[in-house]
């Protein structure tokens, strides 16, 4: 017999003999993978090059690892990105884009993690899902072994392999900048020693803000949550030396999208997208690494090449609907060309942008343009600096630059060359001499949008009308209840003067999407859709309640005076059955300010109800008609 034959032989008898499954061997050659996340922020640590940032902890894991210079979530708020992360599959795809939405999706897609459990592994969670999907439980049991706030590798059986995720809220929106100064004193800052306290007057503003001592105040804020998570950062890498599995263990930190600061989360430039991504690998497994530690790689990544990246590590087959590619391990593909990020609905600000970046350049289309991206938001309004930022803009206090972000409304295209312009502050699209890169990045947006087939240019409640209780993408992939590439046609009119003629046209179509976006384009003519007000009027009894909805709004801000015809229509549809078609006509009322006073019974009854409420619709109507009515 062969002599390897009969090592064999030997090892399996001894394996049998104390009782170990043959797995447990072969899962010694597997690695474990270590995911520490952190929340809402961007590479702003010392290993990229940040002045001000005091990270020693992952400043050295650095130093061990692969350090990624252009790694980008796909949206940028938490859920959205989260349900790419764990699906492997575009949030617009399987239509769940908008801000905490609730989404059926079709059984055989399963939590990327499902596939490794099958192979053997131990998944632990502690703690966020937040994957915005419908029966998120039982997603989640299929997904993990362990979710909860103790959830660790340690409760792995002695020998198996392991996948652990450690989410790391220190430097969420809510301690970045959403509570009061006195709150973040006591929940963080109280954790740092004097000499680890950021010096406002060390902090380094972007160019979007204006130079005051609040703005410097809520950076330097910021920076002391990170710091206080390096910390965090540290422990959990202690915790694997001392269990002694640092080297079986590849070990993955990176944030899940954009800083919680005014100008970053939520938007889809790289302020709201571009993430921190260090991977170390162990001498024992140097192999799969794609350069030596402490190197740097300007390879681009998107969250949807997470999953397949993770399973080609492990050496465990990829679905097939996965629609990212790996980019380590043996199943790593070629280089990306783009990255691409979408901004839907958040919370209750509506808005649809979406984004094509390579490694110079960003494109950004907005659909919505007569929407400001400073447009009042009820959890991001409790910042001190946003309120500020707000305040000066109407007093005409702002520069041009602070403006873009703080103005009334957004250009329909955008366009930044981020090696010149790193904060993407000079819109280059109207530049003949980079017709030539606009044309490319433009390509790259419409064909990824009809490729991946984003749902998102239906409305929620067209979605749900239309999919008839089965999940939505399904919907996606019938071209003839979905034809995205005749809607995307008249959403591209938005914004676009002199299309106010072919718009009214379009509020006659026989789909509701192209009604919906015919009816948004004369919302963002202002007062140039005068001409469309009787296909406006006739609008108000369209079958579809977003198409009436918009169309409401419009009439009523072409009155000057309440115009009592659309003010009930808007408060029959917030008073209805349908929740997300309630929320947008909450946020409409709220936008029409005093014109709306005619509605105000109704909508103190919708809010009165809504106080008690702690689901997610009841907390926008608190949002919306809480402001409107002067009951924040």
């Amino acid at each position: 017999m062969n002599p390897r034959c009969l090592v064999l032989v030997a090892m399996m008898v001894l394996v049998a003999g104390v009782g170990w499954p043959i797995s447990a061997i072969a899962a010694q050659s597997r690695p474990n993978l270590l995911w520490i996340t952190a929340e809402d922020m961007n590479p702003h640590l010392g290993c990229y090059g940040d002045p001000v940032a005091r990270t020693p902890h992952l400043d050295a894991l650095a130093r061990q690892a692969v350090r990624y210079t252009h790694a980008f979530a796909t949206g940028p708020v938490c859920a959205p990105s989260r349900s790419c992360l764990i699906t492997g599959m575009y949030a617009t795809t399987l239509g769940t884009p908008h801000l905490r939405s609730r989404i059926r999706i079709p059984p055989e897609v399963r939590g990327f993690t499902a596939y490794l459990r099958d192979a053997g592994y131990y998944c632990s969670n502690n703690s966020k899902t937040d994957y915005n999907l419908a029966d998120e439980r039982a997603f989640v049991r299929g997904a993990w072994d362990r979710c909860d706030g103790k959830a660790h590798w340690r409760g792995r059986r002695p020998g198996q392999p392991f996948f652990s995720v450690f989410n790391l809220m220190t430097t969420h929106q809510s301690c970045t900048s959403v509570w009061s100064f006195d709150e973040f004193e006591t929940k963080v800052g109280s954790r740092l020693a004097p000499d680890q306290r950021t010096d406002p007057a060390r902090v380094v503003l972007p160019p979007y803000y204006p130079d005051t001592p609040l703005a410097r105040r809520t950076l330097a804020r910021y920076y002391d949550c990170i710091a206080v998570m390096d910390q965090e950062v540290g422990r959990i890498l202690k915790e694997l030396d001392d269990d002694g599995l640092a080297g079986d263990t590849i070990v993955f930190f990176f944030g899940d999208n954009g800083a919680g600061l005014p100008r970053h989360k939520r938007l889809p430039h790289d302020s709201g997208l571009r993430v921190p991504l260090l991977v170390r690998f162990p001498e024992k497994f140097q192999h799969l690494a794609p350069a030596p530690p402490g190197s740097a790689t300007d390879r681009l990544v998107s969250f949807v090449d997470f999953a397949p990246t993770v399973l080609s590590l492990c050496g465990v087959p990829a679905p097939e609907y996965f629609q990212g590619q790996a980019f380590l391990g043996p199943k790593a593909g070629p280089p990306r060309e783009a990255v691409y990020g979408a901004r839907d609905r958040v919370d209750e600000a509506f808005d649809l942008s979406r984004s094509v970046r390579d490694r110079r350049w960003l494109y950004v289309r907005n659909y919505m343009p007569h929407l400001s991206w400073n447009q009042p938001e009820g959890y991001s309004d409790q910042s001190d600096l946003r309120r500020e930022i707000t305040r000066l803009a109407a007093e005409g206090k702002l520069d041009a630059i602070p403006m873009t972000y703080a103005g009334p409304n957004k250009p329909l295209e955008e366009l930044y060359d981020s090696q010149s312009d790193p904060h993407q502050v000079y819109n280059l699209a109207a530049d003949p001499g980079h017709k030539a890169v606009l044309d490319r990045m433009r390509r790259l947006h419409r064909q990824w949008v009809l490729e991946t087939r984003d749902l998102a240019f239906m409305t929620e409640e067209q979605v749900q009308a239309l999919s008839e209780g089965r999940p939505p993408i399904e919907l996606g992939r019938q071209p003839d209840k979905y034809p995205l590439d005749r809607i995307l046609r008249v959403a591209d009119l938005v914004g676009r003067p002199e299309a106010v003629q072919r718009q009214a046209r379009l509020l006659r179509d026989p789909l509701p999407a192209v009604r919906y976006w015919a009816a948004v384009g004369l919302r963002a003519a202002g007062a140039r859709a005068e001409p469309a007000r009787p296909a406006l009027v006739e609008a108000l009894n369209d079958p579809s309640p977003s198409v009436r909805c918009e169309a409401a709004f419009t009439l009523a801000s072409l009155d000057e005076k309440p115009n009592a015809r659309a003010l009930s229509v808007l408060a029959a549809v917030l008073q209805g059955k349908q929740p997300d078609a309630a929320v947008h006509a909450a946020r409409l009322l709220q936008l029409l300010g005093e014109k709306a006073q005619p509605a105000f019974p109704e909508m103190r009854k919708v809010f009165e109800a809504a106080r008690s409420g702690t689901d997610d619709t009841s907390l926008y109507f608190r949002f919306t008609l809480g402001r409107a009515l002067g009951q924040e």
